[in-house]
């Protein structure tokens, strides 16, 4: 298939795609129109369907897969996709592995390192509180296909796992280097750092903000699932529980960035650090994955994320 990542201008399109969103709009003469947005795995692509009620084009919903004829043009500097025909496409005329993004990591072996890594936290408190999470299978088959993020990084099925082993495993390396960090407490906060984006974004094929998601955001989600958990297992210590439920709150650092509260602790202050960086790396990586450099130097352009011109310094 045509993934929309290499659309150019000019390009005559006759794909199946789904169908994110859609929408009626009315041009300034009054005529009635349709916005669209289209993805695939590599992207997604604004289309507009300027004739909606011709013969051409069959009634759709936004979730549907649709077999769409059209021509790619540019408008405002971005690409944009006019569509003459569509038709609600049928089970067999797609593979839906082709329309959402995944972790190039595999998912099994990604859950085997979790299971790992929660083997290592000794604390009996601790431990019993990642098994209430992650011995729960639906809730583990859940957390493994989400994603971390809608746009921003790890933005892809088990995006939410593997940023997750990303973090944790930083923070176990830096509670090796310093000796002083309380070592169950920093990887249990790492695990548990963004739990709560299982309710804040919706599961794929959406990966849209829930009402919940709006409304509170992760970090707050997060630390009243974490309670909820805690308040199950008899006995579990009221510092420690404290400690943590810190260690979610202020994991984005600043109060600009998100936080309820900054670290207060050396441990939270090291997580928020780690979380930070491998949010920042992927940014950086997947920028340099999918925008081709503007010239021979492999200059790629002004990231307005990372606040910087971004430079490829190696190649696939």
């Amino acid at each position: 298939m045509k993934y929309i990542e290499s659309f150019t201008e000019g390009m005559r399109v006759r794909d199946v795609y789904l169908c994110k969103t859609k929408n009626m709009a009315v041009t300034r003469n009054g005529k009635e129109y349709a916005n669209v947005i289209l993805q695939d795995k590599t992207g997604q692509i604004d289309a507009k369907i300027w004739e909606p009620n011709s013969p051409g084009i069959s009634d759709f919903e936004p979730m549907d897969f649709v077999l769409i004829d059209g021509s790619v043009s540019m408008f405002n500097g971005a690409k944009q996709l006019s569509i003459t025909r569509l038709l609600k496409a049928s089970e067999g005329q797609y593979d839906p592995a082709d329309y959402f993004p995944v972790s190039d990591r595999n998912i099994d072996a990604m859950k085997a390192e979790l299971t790992e890594l929660i083997s290592r936290v000794s604390n009996p408190y601790l431990r019993k509180l990642l098994d209430s999470f992650f011995k729960d299978t639906d809730f583990l088959k859940l957390f493994a296909s989400h994603s971390a993020a809608k746009s921003i990084h790890h933005g892809f099925i088990g995006g939410l796992l593997e940023h997750t082993l990303s973090v944790a495993s930083l923070c176990e390396n830096a509670a090796a280097h310093y000796s002083y960090l309380n070592h169950d407490l920093l990887v249990t906060g790492a695990i548990l750092h963004d739990i709560g984006k299982t309710r804040e974004l919706s599961p794929f094929p959406a990966n849209e903000y829930t009402d919940m998601g709006q409304l509170l955001g992760h970090i707050i989600i997060g630390a009243q699932m974490t309670a909820e958990h805690i308040a199950a297992i008899d006995g579990f210590p009221q510092r420690l529980s404290d400690e943590l439920i810190h260690l979610i709150l202020s994991h984005h650092g600043e109060l600009e960035y998100g936080s309820p509260k900054k670290p207060a602790i050396m441990e939270a202050l090291v997580l928020s650090f780690m979380d930070n960086m491998d949010a920042k790396v992927e940014t950086m990586y997947e920028t340099i994955r999918t925008k081709a450099p503007i010239n021979a130097d492999g200059w790629l352009g002004y990231n307005k994320l990372l606040d910087t011109n971004v430079r490829r310094t190696f190649s696939e």
